[in-house]
């Protein structure tokens, strides 16, 4: 079997969708490239997070070839495989219809930097790239040209990508994600949210991305 530790990375990862309420049903997939060989381990279409298993898992090379694996890989493969190929950093990444990220998808609205977290985690406002039809590359095509250097995005009417150097750095991304448009949202009903200054938007994030942690 090919790749068994970035297998058991990608189903981990899968399984975590759930488990943080990012997903219904089978919606949603994350996948990681190894950099050695460029393959991608992917969930496979329509399987419930609850039967993944790592040897179920879809292998495909950068050109969407089915290297390894008895079942289909998601549909959302030629997404993944396009920012894959573009974005050489990229090595793992996540899309779900998570609710209060994808509300902002739904107005076409990005979530602006008004909280200290999204300043530390993604250096901005969370940007919302175009409408795309589904099935085709045109989604991965909108988020290379519209992420920036953004972990993040949201999709017009559709809903949230992450990307990351590893599946859970993604993952994380997702998960920040949608606590901070909770949040956001949360603030909306209120009043106006207040902007934080560019200035300490990047003082922030740069504090976080250099000095949090343990190193």
């Amino acid at each position: 079997m090919l790749l068994p530790e970035l297998r058991k990375i990608v189903c981990a990862m899968n399984k975590e969708l759930p488990a943080n309420g990012l997903v219904t049903m089978t919606s949603g997939n994350v996948s990681g490239r190894d950099p050695e060989t460029n393959y991608v381990v992917i969930k496979p279409s329509g399987v419930s997070f609850e039967d993944l298993t790592p040897e179920c898992l879809s292998i495909v090379d950068l050109q969407g070839n089915v290297i390894e694996g008895e079942l289909a890989p998601s549909v959302d493969t030629p997404t993944h495989l396009v920012v894959y190929r573009k974005m050489a950093h990229v090595n793992g990444m996540v899309h779900t219809h998570s609710n209060y990220a994808t509300s902002f998808a739904a107005v076409g609205m990005p979530i602006p930097a008004v909280l200290t977290a999204i300043a530390d985690e993604f250096g901005g406002p969370i940007p919302c790239g175009p409408y795309c039809q589904i099935g085709e590359e045109q989604i991965g095509e909108a988020i290379v040209a519209n992420i920036g250097h953004c972990p993040a995005i949201l999709l017009q009417n559709h809903g949230v990508f992450t990307v990351g150097p590893s599946p859970k750095a993604a993952l994380k991304a997702a998960v920040m994600c949608e606590d901070v448009a909770k949040t956001v949202h949360l603030a909306m009903l209120k009043g106006t949210p207040i902007p934080i200054p560019e200035e300490e938007v990047q003082r922030g994030y740069r504090r976080y991305q250099e000095k949090y942690g343990q190193k």
